[in-house]
Parts: C-alpha cells; sequence; structure tokens
C-alpha cells in the first residue's frame, strides 16, 4: 500500500521539502533530454511553487539558480511521485529516495510515467478549475471524453507529451518562462482565423505563481500522421523525388504565414529593423566561432551576408511567424500538410519569441532542414535537396503570391544565421554531424548570385535556385 503524502496540508515549507528533494534533482535533472542545462553541474536549487494535484503527486516548479540577478537560473516544471512501495512496472520512473526531510524513507518518481497520475491530470483538464496557483481551463465547445488511456512519448526534447487514447496529446513545458506560451497563443488566434491547419488547443493549464506562465496545451492527436523529416528520409532511402510533397508543404507554409497575418498586428517593414537585426546575427557569429575553431575560415565570407542585410530596406512587414520551422515540426495526415510546435526556440526568452520578424525566417528554417535530410543518408543527394528547396518556394509562391527567393538577401542571411546556430547546436551535442551546418557554410560564405523568382509554378517547372550545387 502506497503512503499518502501531503506536503502542504501538514505545513511543510517549498523550503523544508527541498531538504528532502535537493540532491535527488541535482542527480535527476541533468539526465533529462529537456534539461537546459547540459554540462553544467547544479548546485543553487530552489522550489518556487508546491501543489498537491492529488495524495502522492506534487507538481512543482523549481528554479536552477538562487534567485538573484547574477544566478536567475531556469525554471523546470516536475510532476513527482511519492510512495513507499514503487511497483516494478514503473522502475523505469524511479528517481530516488529521500534520506532526510518531510520525505525521508520515501521513494520519488516520475509521475508523469504513472498512468493514474496521467489519468488525474487529464481529468483536471476536463473539469476546469484551480488547484492553489494552478488554473485548468477549456474551450466550452469542445468535450473531452473521459476514460482515454494515457501514453508518454519518448522522442520529445525540450518538453514531454502524453497522448490520451489516440484522441489528445497534452504537451507539458517543461522550461517555463514567465508569459503566454506561443504554442498555445498562437494555435487558438490561428483557430479563430479558420486556419485548419494547426490543430486547435482544446484546453490548457497555467500557474499564477511566482508569475503567469502556460504550463500545458491540449490538442487533438493525428494519430496516423507522419512528420516531414521521416518522410523525407523514406524517400532519400528509397530514391524517390520529393517535390510534390515539398511544393504542398511551400503552399501550407504560406497559407499559415497569411492566417497569421490576419490574426496578429503587423510590424514595420523589414529595412526598418535591419541593421539591429544583423547586428544580432553578427554577434551570435562571433561568439559561435570562439566556441567552434571550424568556423573561424569563414567568418569574413559570413559576415558578408550580414553586411549586406545591414543595408537592405525592403518594403514587406514583418509578422508572427512560427519562429523554429523544419520537416520535424511538420506532419503529413493523408495528402494534407499540418504545423505544429509553434514554441519557437525555447532557449529564446518568450517576449523575443512573440515578436514579429520576417517570415523569411522560417522559409530559411525549412530550406535548412530539407539540406539536412539531403547529407543524413549516404551517398549525399545534393540535386535532391535543391530540387525539394525551389519545389517548396515555388509552392509557397503559388499560395503566398510572392516569392521568397526574391528577398535573396534577406533570405541568406536568415539561412547564414541558422547555419552558425547549426553549427553551435552540433558541436556541443553531435560533434559528428558538424560537416552538416558547415557544409552549408563553406557555401553561404561565397557571394550568391540573385536568383530569378518564379512566382507560380509547380514542382515539375524548373525554377532558378538561389543556392549553388554544394549547399543542396
Amino acid at each position: 500500500m502506497r503512503k499518502v503524502v501531503s506536503p502542504r496540508p501538514s505545513g511543510h515549507s517549498p523550503a523544508h521539502l527541498l531538504t528532502s528533494l535537493a540532491d535527488l534533482l541535482r542527480t535527476w535533472l541533468p539526465e533529462q533530454r529537456w534539461f537546459a542545462g547540459k554540462g553544467r553541474r547544479v548546485t543553487d536549487l530552489s522550489l518556487l511553487s508546491v501543489t498537491e494535484l492529488h495524495p502522492g503527486c506534487l507538481h512543482l516548479l523549481v528554479s536552477t539558480g538562487d534567485g538573484s540577478a547574477a544566478r536567475p537560473g531556469d525554471c523546470y516544471q516536475l510532476l513527482l511521485g511519492v510512495g513507499d512501495v514503487l511497483p516494478p512496472r514503473l522502475a523505469h520512473a524511479r528517481i530516488g529516495r529521500a534520506s532526510e526531510g518531510p520525505l525521508a524513507g520515501l521513494t520519488v518518481y516520475d509521475a508523469l510515467q504513472e498512468p493514474r497520475s496521467a489519468d488525474l491530470l487529464l481529468e483536471r483538464l476536463r473539469t476546469p478549475g484551480t488547484a492553489g496557483p494552478l488554473r485548468f481551463e477549456r474551450d466550452a465547445k469542445v468535450a473531452v471524453p473521459a476514460g482515454l488511456t494515457p501514453r508518454l512519448l519518448d522522442a520529445e526534447q525540450s518538453n514531454s507529451s502524453l497522448v490520451y487514447g489516440n484522441a489528445y496529446i497534452l504537451k507539458i513545458f517543461r522550461r517555463v518562462q514567465c508569459g503566454i506560451n506561443p504554442d498555445l497563443e498562437v494555435p487558438w488566434a490561428l483557430a479563430r482565423q479558420g486556419c485548419t491547419r494547426v490543430p486547435a488547443p482544446v484546453a490548457w493549464f497555467r500557474t499564477s505563481q511566482p508569475q503567469p506562465a502556460t504550463l500545458g496545451v491540449l490538442q487533438p492527436f493525428l494519430p496516423d500522421a507522419v512528420d516531414g523529416w521521416t518522410l523525407a528520409l523514406d524517400s532519400l532511402t528509397a530514391g524517390r523525388e520529393f517535390t510534390d510533397e515539398a511544393y504542398e508543404l511551400g503552399r501550407a507554409t504560406a497559407e499559415v504565414h497569411l492566417a497569421l497575418a490576419a490574426a496578429f498586428a503587423l510590424g514595420a517593414p523589414t529595412g526598418h529593423g535591419s541593421r539591429r537585426l544583423a547586428a544580432a546575427m553578427i554577434e551570435r557569429l562571433d561568439a559561435t566561432s570562439r566556441s567552434v575553431p571550424e568556423l573561424m575560415p569563414y567568418v569574413a565570407g559570413l559576415r558578408g551576408a550580414f553586411d549586406a542585410l545591414a543595408v537592405l530596406d525592403s518594403g514587406r512587414p514583418v509578422q508572427r511567424i512560427h519562429g523554429d520551422l523544419h520537416l520535424g515540426q511538420v506532419l503529413r495526415a493523408g495528402e494534407r500538410w499540418f504545423v505544429i510546435d509553434f514554441e519557437g526556440e525555447p532557449a529564446r526568452p518568450i517576449a523575443e519569441r512573440r515578436q514579429p520578424q520576417s517570415p523569411v525566417r522560417d522559409v530559411a528554417g525549412m530550406l535548412r532542414s530539407f539540406d539536412y535530410a539531403a547529407r543524413s543518408r549516404h551517398p549525399w543527394r545534393p540535386e535532391w535537396a535543391r530540387r525539394c528547396r525551389d519545389a517548396y518556394c515555388a509552392g509557397y509562391a503559388a499560395q503566398a503570391r510572392w516569392d521568397p527567393r526574391a528577398e535573396s538577401e534577406l533570405l541568406r542571411a536568415y539561412e547564414t544565421d541558422r547555419a552558425v546556430y547549426e553549427a553551435l547546436y552540433e558541436a556541443r551535442h553531435r560533434p559528428d554531424w558538424l560537416p552538416v551546418p558547415m557544409a552549408a557554410i563553406a557555401r553561404l560564405a561565397e557571394h550568391a548570385p540573385t536568383p530569378t523568382p518564379t512566382p507560380s509554378g509547380s514542382p515539375h517547372t524548373p525554377v532558378p535556385s538561389f543556392h549553388s550545387a554544394q549547399g543542396g
């Protein structure tokens, strides 16, 4: 029989509870894929919020800093189970046994991997209400059925997701920042616009302490959908073209961008902020080159792309965008593409992710993704990637009535910035993959000719490429 633990009703403060959890979490947190502080020891640790969701299940917001201006730390959302006996089926969820404090002698585990806790979390979302500082809300027009079997996905990186009965998916934001998360804000706004390319939020929960923040979003799950990355790799493995799919994906991207432009206020044309944008890209380049020595021979050439951006005077307004678009962020169900994960780059502040930007940034992210796919299979097929990139831009142009290749300097700058980001990521996390962004960096460091865009076209219509053969 599992012991019921109720730290708040029995008068235990977060500081007192931390005496039981600190040592366990210092070891466990760095081992999680969603933990942002890879390579750094967890020294300072504090509990910002503790809520008992149900007996034996605690909802925590944990800071890895000391709360000072010098070390504000990252805030993480945890759901921990506590009991005296852990069933063998939950052995993989075990965090450890507390040796002191109010939980001394009890076993602590990841409650998201326990079906009972996952069931009760869905019940909270089905019946809106509050639990301490937590507020559970849902779309009153949607009735979520009870008794849906939960399963925890193992493919997530920066968050955790529970699928309920192959009908709904609950994304739980692990790294929590103050403010509304774009992955709730944007799909909700697109649903109000009638955009069906993005699954609409059904329910969500948030906190008011220590600051207002979004904690999780429930959306319809597409059980038969396959992500674009998997489809692209399957195409490469089978020696098939992917241009038809890329063309339709370009149309879908443009459709979402048009809906975003209608749902949110537009910003001033790109040219008004080009100098600031270029300066930020140069700063990232300089910082990355100090960490990735392989980048040094190309710095001067890469800066040329940013220098050209600094004097660019584009008349196209900026708007809300996806912010981290690539083949892993799109799903294909039947013949239709869907766009997911509007959180943006989780490492960047939410305020920055919510800022209007050029839609060319999303296009550049997808073009880099085609390049990644082509280089992940041997032999490398640069022509496959080039044709996909051109088909994608042609599809985008057919829907949006403007071709992103016509914005050649802006596109080159965003691709360069993305490749620099990729180089840093690969150098830190997957050194064997570093040659992939480095090949693009070598291409982008050279001067690229201005392309001739094809405004409508089709995936079978030859279109001049913005990219050299080496760039794929």
